[in-house]
């Protein structure tokens, strides 16, 4: 089990990202948090498998066909007890 924290720059807000982040963590039975920052990024922390959450970040940045991940920052995230993963406002 791995936690990793994302902050994810370039076109990431307004463009359906936290969504898509959220249906594929989803998918791949990740917990964690996908959320908006006022500095125009967008925070992620994915729990889980640690080959998931691999797989998670290069979905992110695959992109969803309208977003564009130009830099992200990581780092290891305390493992907390999330529940589920969810679009934190």
């Amino acid at each position: 089990m791995v936690c990793k924290r994302w902050i994810l720059y370039g076109r990431v807000q307004g463009v359906g990202l936290r969504h898509f982040i959220r249906v594929n963590a989803l998918r791949l039975k990740l917990e964690g948090y996908v959320k908006n920052l006022f500095d125009g990024s967008v925070e992620v922390v994915a729990q889980g498998e640690e080959e998931k959450v691999k797989e998670l970040k290069k979905i992110i940045l695959r992109g969803n066909g309208f977003s564009k991940v130009e830099d992200i920052e990581e780092d290891d995230f305390p493992i907390s007890n999330y529940g589920d993963f969810h679009i934190e406002y």
